[in-house]
């Protein structure tokens, strides 16, 4: 049997809609061979939501859960809004981020845990059969913090599913202090977290190569001036500094006054409570970033399934 890999199991799944479990021992069972797999598949009745998976699934829901000690995200993925709003599918949104807890940010976890007498995967591919749009548990994280606390925010959240919208976020407040305080400060910086969007905790966490490329058009820009040197230099880090205000947590204006830095709302917090309070970290989920919508032509679609 030859080596099946992750990203092999990763790319059949893609392809056919079918579970992770099955993709894997269908690779197995072909050594490797990706389109005998897929055949395995179909020959198995479980690829059945294969022609669905080949679409963009850019819409959906985030789900949150919290408990005493941590707080968990999850997203789902649909074709359309109109799915979204679905009460079938925010009942699955709202069941996996309530497991996303004890899967511990782990998706392949997750999609193994128990969910009415049948995993997590297994039910989603009943309800893409039975709805008829592609949808996918696209992602999963979960913070803990001992001690203190793990405050979040749900943006756009709908009356009746406080815990499900457009935008999700956790913040992990460590500290000593009275935790209903630390509650309450941590749901705010969530707030201001949903609004901002930051993209690192301080300058330190930001990728190498996003500063790299931020850095380099500055350094263009500045270039063309025409200035001396030393003078473009100091043109850059000016910039590099107003860059870390838009996007470093701890640098960024607190959207909830307008004029206070966080690193400072974190040292009055100190202060007030008669502990040291720090965010030990954060993470913000917004529906559908980073993947590729198409916004296809219908007429178009037509007309080249008609062979024209």
């Amino acid at each position: 049997m030859s080596n099946v890999t992750a990203s092999m199991v990763k790319d059949l799944r893609d392809k056919t809609g079918a579970g992770m479990m099955d993709c894997k021992a269908a690779l197995a069972e072909t050594n490797g061979d990706m389109e005998a797999a897929i055949d395995w598949l179909r020959k198995k009745g479980i690829s059945r939501a294969a022609k669905k998976a080949s679409r963009v699934a850019a819409e959906g829901l985030i789900g949150v859960a919290a408990d005493a000690t941590a707080a968990a995200l999850v997203e789902v993925n649909a074709e359309t809004d109109f799915v979204a709003r679905n009460d079938e599918f925010k009942a699955f949104v709202k069941n996996a981020a309530a497991l996303a807890l004890s899967a511990e940010g782990n998706l392949e976890k997750l999609l193994q845990q128990n969910l009415g007498g049948s995993t997590v995967e297994a039910t989603l591919k009943e309800l893409i059969a039975k709805i008829g749009e592609n949808m996918s548990v696209r992602r999963t994280i979960m913070m803990a913090v001992d001690p203190g606390v793990v405050g979040t925010y749900v943006h756009n959240a709908s009356p009746d599913s406080p815990e499900l919208g457009k935008i999700g976020v956790l913040v992990a407040l460590k500290s000593s202090a009275d935790k209903g305080k630390l509650s309450a400060l941590a749901r705010q910086l969530a707030m201001h977290v949903a609004a901002a969007a930051p993209i690192a905790l301080t300058a330190e966490h930001i990728p190498a190569d996003v500063l790299a490329r931020e850095r380099a058009i500055h350094a263009e820009t500045a270039a063309q001036s025409g200035k001396p040197a030393n003078v473009i230099e100091k043109m850059i880090e000016g910039r590099m500094r107003k860059y870390y205000e838009d996007v470093v947590l701890l640098q960024q204006t607190y959207v909830l006054d307008g004029e206070t830095k966080i690193e400072k709302v974190l040292e009055k917090a100190s202060k007030d409570f008669g502990a040291p309070v720090a965010i030990e970290g954060f993470v913000r989920f917004q529906v559908g970033e980073g993947i590729e919508k198409t916004n296809g032509d219908f007429a178009d679609e037509v007309s080249k399934l008609a062979g024209n």
